[in-house]
């Protein structure tokens, strides 16, 4: 499964966990979406950890890029969609993306993939804090592409035209978000900075609730595996508050028994009290460089005591503490309209002082075009 180019051909074939690992563990970071304990989070979808492999170097050398896929089976018909959430990762400044895609393309169709989907993470534009708070407050403005980038990566947008030209099709996004992982994240950069730096650059507000929740009293503690119950029951409140549905505590009990298996600090539960009664929880994974706030639940009672403020800081405080140098909020939509109710997570995040950030988004390849596209008609009735 290899493909002729001037750089040398690479082949694309499975590796195991512990090799997938070792690499990740060599690479300043990648999303936790394409560690190998996510194969067993997702364990409704078959995991599969591939390497691509670089024959004319050293040995020991050859291991240059690793994808953790996932395959989700059609119904009643052995085949699959293959899924690269957030991934691969490979070298995506490469002008030559054939020599990555095309072999990797081959080793999925012959492992019964109908169709490819991956989310490249490749970041096209970037607005910073100022930007988007002036965006907001004006009636012209409803959305962040509506908005003048701060940053614009022009290769980065090269890789969008690379991959139309090789088959791929990105997926529609609604509000910013696709069927998979949101385009646009909020990013608070860390890299050279000190807590007080950090805490000068978020907004009164936000400075005003941290000082607030400390003198309310609000402890912030680290939780263990038996205080996911209690991260659960205020994450159901939650979702009832803000209507969505909420994950089963079995999800979370996977997920904790999956990723800290892999390294002992990759997912940490954060527990916010105030004269004994928990008022907010939270989860925060880290690999390498890179730190993501990936649940957060707050009670309605005792919201004035802040204790989301608080433990988003406590957060950010070890995130630094740990070397590294994003602490990601996750996605948020595209909308800057101040009716549409999402706004308000925009300026929740905005009030930081990091910058929103603007992915690739995710792309299809389609192998059996009949049936991708049945797939696809399924997943729209869905």
């Amino acid at each position: 499964m290899t493909t002729a180019s001037p750089h040398g051909p690479l082949d694309v074939r499975p590796i195991s966990a512990d090799e997938h690992l070792a690499f990740v563990r060599s690479r300043s970071s990648v999303s936790f979406l394409q560690t190998p304990a996510w194969a067993a989070v997702k364990n409704e979808w078959r995991g599969e950890s591939i390497g691509w492999f670089d024959a004319a170097r050293p040995a020991g050398e050859q291991l240059v890029g690793a994808a953790l896929v996932l395959y989700r089976q059609l119904p009643r018909v052995k085949r699959y969609l293959a899924y690269l959430p957030e991934g691969p990762d490979v070298d995506w400044t490469d002008l030559d993306l054939a020599r990555w895609l095309t072999p990797m393309a081959a080793h999925l169709k012959g492992q019964g993939a109908f169709g490819i989907r991956m989310g490249p993470p490749v970041v096209t534009r970037r607005w910073h804090a100022g930007t988007i708070k002036q965006a907001i407050a004006d009636p012209v403005l409803a959305t962040l592409s509506d908005v003048p980038a701060d940053v614009l990566d022009d290769e980065a947008i090269g890789v969008a035209s690379a991959l139309a030209a090789l088959g791929w099709k990105e997926i529609p996004t609604e509000g910013g978000f696709s069927a998979g992982q949101p385009k646009f994240n909020f990013q608070l950069p860390l890299e050279g900075r000190d807590e007080d730096a950090v805490l000068a650059g978020m907004n009164q507000l936000w400075r005003r609730n941290i000082k607030k929740a400390a003198k309310a009293g609000v402890e912030v503690t680290r939780g263990g595996r038996d205080d996911l119950a209690a991260f659960h029951e205020v994450y159901a409140e939650t979702a009832e508050r803000d209507h969505f549905t909420p994950r089963p505590l079995s999800y979370f009990e996977r997920m904790w028994d999956a990723m800290t298996s892999e390294e002992a600090d990759r997912l940490v539960l954060y527990l916010a009290r105030h004269e004994g009664d928990l008022v907010a929880a939270t989860t925060m994974v880290r690999v390498g460089g890179h730190a993501w706030y990936s649940y957060g639940a707050s009670t309605t009672e005792k919201r004035d005591v802040r204790g989301s403020n608080a433990i988003q800081w406590q957060m950010i405080r070890d995130a630094m503490a740990a070397g590294a140098t994003t602490y990601d909020m996750r996605g948020i939509t595209e909308t800057l309209d101040t009716d549409d109710s999402h706004v308000g997570l925009i300026q929740f995040k905005v009030g930081t002082g990091g910058e929103a950030v603007e992915y690739l988004g995710e792309w299809d390849l389609p192998l059996n075009r009949a049936l991708h596209a049945g797939f696809t008609a399924y997943m729209r009735r869905r």
